[in-house]
C-alpha cells in the first residue's frame, strides 16, 4: 500500500484504499489571468495573452467606439465622398415625390396669393378642404394615441397573478411618467407628426438616448428629412438610410464636448434648403436669417466594409466581404466626417 505525503499509517482507515491527495503546484501566467464562470458554475482560469511573437497585442476596440478617431484622414475622405454621392442619388430618385408634395402644400388654402392670371385681380383663395381633413385626422388620431391616462398600456402574457399585475402597473406608470414628464418633446412632436402624416404619407419618430441631455429623447422626423435608398423595401433591411439633421452652432458644440462628434473646426453652415422646407417656411411665413448659423448634418445608417474592421469567418478567420451596419455622421458642407460608430440600431 502506497503512503502519500502528509498521511500517517495510523490515520488510515482499515479496509479503505489510499487516495492520492497530492495538491498540484499553482501555475503562474506571464500575462496574468482572469477567472470566468463556466456553464455548470465552475471556475475557469483563463490566461491573458499580452504578447504574440514578442510583440504587445493591441487592446481591442470598444464596440461603440468612434472609429473616425482611428481611421486615416485620406481613407475617411474617400468614404465621405462615396457616401455623399450615394446620398445625392437617393435624393434624385425621389425628386418627383418632392415636387408633388410641394405642389400639394399649396392646396391647403392657408396662404392667400395675389394673382394676375387668367386676369388681373383674379381670386387667389383656395378652398381649405384638405386642411380641414388633415386637422380632423390629427384630432382623432391624437385622442387615440395620446389619451389622458398616458400612451403606454401593458398586458400580462400568460398566467395572471397579483405579482405580475402589480409589476405591469409599475411598468405602465413609469413609462407614462418618462414620456409625459421626462421626454417633454414627445407630446408636441407627436401632435406635429399627426398633422404632416396625411399630407406626406409617411412620417417618422426617432427615439434615442441623448448624450448631451442625458435622457431619452423622442423626436419627430418629417418625410423630407429622411432619405432612403431607392432599392429599400423597409427601414429594417435598408442598406442606406440618411437622417438630415439641422442644428445651430451651440448644439453642435455640445455634441462635440460630450464626445459624440469629433472636435473639428471649419464646418460649413451656409447650406441651401430643399424645396419642401422652403415651401413649409413660405406657408408659415418664416424665413432663415443670415445671422443664424445652422449646420446640416447627415446621419447615415449604412452598411460598410471598413478596412481593419471587416467581417471575419469564425472558423477560418478569413474576410467574408459582408458589409456591416454603421452610423456615419458627416457635415454636408465640408469633407470632414464627424462620427463613425457601431452598432447601428438595426444591429442591436
Amino acid at each position: 500500500m502506497a503512503i502519500e505525503d502528509g498521511i500517517r499509517p495510523e490515520d488510515m482507515t482499515p479496509g479503505v484504499a489510499s487516495v492520492d491527495v497530492s495538491v498540484p503546484q499553482p501555475q503562474t501566467f506571464e500575462g496574468g489571468a482572469e477567472v470566468l464562470q463556466g456553464p455548470q458554475g465552475q471556475a475557469i482560469v483563463q490566461e491573458l495573452m499580452q504578447s504574440i511573437a514578442g510583440e504587445e497585442q493591441e487592446a481591442p476596440v470598444p464596440h461603440d467606439a468612434n472609429l473616425a478617431e482611428l481611421l486615416e484622414d485620406a481613407y475617411m475622405g474617400e468614404i465621405s465622398s462615396d457616401l455623399r454621392a450615394s446620398y445625392e442619388e437617393d435624393l434624385e430618385s425621389r425628386s418627383e415625390w418632392e415636387e408633388t408634395y410641394t405642389k400639394g402644400l399649396d392646396q391647403l388654402g392657408i396662404k392667400h396669393e395675389e394673382r394676375s392670371t387668367p386676369f388681373e385681380g383674379a381670386s387667389g383663395v383656395t378652398h381649405p378642404l384638405i386642411a380641414e381633413s388633415v386637422t380632423q385626422f390629427q384630432a382623432q388620431a391624437y385622442k387615440e394615441l395620446l389619451p389622458a391616462g398616458g400612451p403606454v398600456q401593458t398586458q400580462v402574457m400568460g398566467l395572471l397573478d397579483v405579482a405580475r399585475e402589480e409589476q405591469a402597473k409599475r411598468v405602465k406608470d413609469f413609462m407614462n411618467y418618462q414620456i409625459t414628464e421626462v421626454m417633454e418633446e414627445f407630446d408636441p412632436d407627436m401632435d406635429q407628426l399627426l398633422f404632416y402624416l396625411p399630407l406626406s404619407g409617411s412620417t417618422f419618430k426617432k427615439v434615442y438616448f441623448d448624450d448631451a441631455r442625458q435622457r431619452p429623447v423622442s423626436k419627430f422626423v418629417p418625410a423630407q428629412d429622411l432619405v432612403v435608398s431607392y432599392a429599400s423595401s423597409d427601414l429594417q433591411t435598408a442598406s442606406r438610410v440618411t437622417h438630415v439633421l439641422r442644428m445651430d452652432a451651440n448644439q453642435l458644440r455640445k455634441m462635440q464636448v460630450a464626445g459624440v462628434y469629433r472636435d473639428i473646426e471649419n464646418l460649413s453652415s451656409d447650406q441651401e434648403e430643399n424645396e419642401v422646407r422652403k415651401k413649409v417656411d413660405e406657408i408659415q411665413g418664416t424665413q432663415k436669417t443670415y445671422t443664424d448659423d445652422v449646420y446640416t448634418i447627415l446621419e447615415m445608417h449604412v452598411d460598410l466594409d471598413l478596412e481593419g474592421f471587416e467581417d471575419l469567418d469564425p472558423e477560418t478567420g478569413e474576410k467574408t466581404g459582408i458589409k456591416l451596419p454603421y452610423i456615419v455622421t458627416l457635415d454636408q458642407g465640408s469633407k470632414d466626417c464627424l462620427l463613425y460608430t457601431s452598432p447601428s440600431p438595426r444591429d442591436s
